[in-house]
């Protein structure tokens, strides 16, 4: 596992410090938090409450009261504080009520995965067991699967409950924004009964963070670039202005019958790169490390654990 000492990432174009929401840990024990420069405060000793799990949820559920008290309290902070190296960072919602993919959202995945460009999204579903924290180790069985592939992904984290929204007010139920990598046994999602959900929902196959960036912060989510490195080698690369469904359509489609609760994670789809596009494909193996940066919003950066 990685720790977040030394490690951690929180990249953005301008170099402006910003203040980032996240779960961390002292001594294996949770809490929510924020980042301002190099610093990390601890919402709980501010009075802010903390979800089951010690993470954010709870404050999420709040809406913009709560993140108004968030927010006063980083601009005048008088609590406990620590340094990035004596915390270890943790998924910001340890287990959120839905986590949604979008599958074949740019239109160079679809050509390299040799499938039609949608004429509406694509949509499963990632079980909430599959979220891991942006530093650990990402694991599977190999009695279980065997053809792992990397996914580098904007993630939009919703703040509020959403239903039968437009596109026009779409923008408005998003908390925030973060980085996702949707590990996913190709093996399992494609072949045999086609099983994308299993393929996609393995323990761990979800590491993402570091951060959830509120959307206030981030100018414009469709201009963000996005790569992902393995073992430092560039496998995507790719500018969010790319999606074929931009972030209010996704949210205007899945709201017609499906209300999104407060901590909801939507994963965007995922650009050009992936090993299954590859004429002889480089699946992740054992020792791998994979690293998926957003500019803006950060890197994530796990180990590949073949148990």
């Amino acid at each position: 596992m990685y720790s977040s000492s030394g490690k951690t990432s929180f990249n953005d174009k301008t170099g402006k410090n910003m203040a980032r929401l996240i779960t961390f840990s002292v001594d294996g024990v949770k809490r929510p938090g924020a980042i301002k420069g190099d610093r990390v405060l601890d919402l709980k000793a501010a009075g802010l409450p903390t979800g089951e799990m010690g993470d954010l949820l709870a404050i999420v559920r709040g809406g913009d009261p709560m993140l108004a008290r968030v927010r006063s309290a980083i601009a005048d902070w008088n609590a406990q504080e620590f340094r990035l190296d004596e915390v270890n960072i943790e998924a910001p919602i340890v287990h959120p009520p839905k986590v949604i993919g979008v599958g074949l959202n740019y239109i160079d995945h679809c050509r390299e995965a040799n499938m039609a460009v949608p004429k509406e999204p694509v949509i499963f579903t990632k079980y909430s067991t599959s979220v891991a924290g942006p530093y650990d180790d990402v694991h599977w069985y190999k009695d279980v699967c065997q053809n792992v592939d990397y996914e580098v992904e904007l993630g939009v984290v919703i703040g509020k409950p959403a239903s039968r929204v437009t596109e026009e007010s779409a923008l408005d139920y998003v908390l925030g924004y973060t980085v996702v990598n949707d590990v996913s046994a190709r093996d399992l999602q494609l072949g045999g009964a086609g099983q994308w959900d299993i393929g996609k929902s393995l323990n761990t196959f979800c590491p993402y963070g570091p951060a959830i960036i509120t959307s206030s912060e981030v100018e414009n989510p469709h201009n963000l670039d996005l790569r992902l490195t393995v073992n430092g080698e560039i496998r995507q690369t790719s500018n969010t202005s790319n999606l074929i469904f931009k972030i209010p359509e996704l949210i205007a489609y899945l709201s017609k019958g499906i209300t999104l609760l407060p901590g909801d994670l939507i994963a965007t789809g995922t650009p050009f790169g992936v090993a299954m596009g590859m004429k002889n494909p480089i699946w992740l193996k054992d020792g791998d490390v994979c690293e998926a940066q957003i500019d803006g919003l950060g890197t994530i950066r796990n180990m590949m654990r073949a148990l």
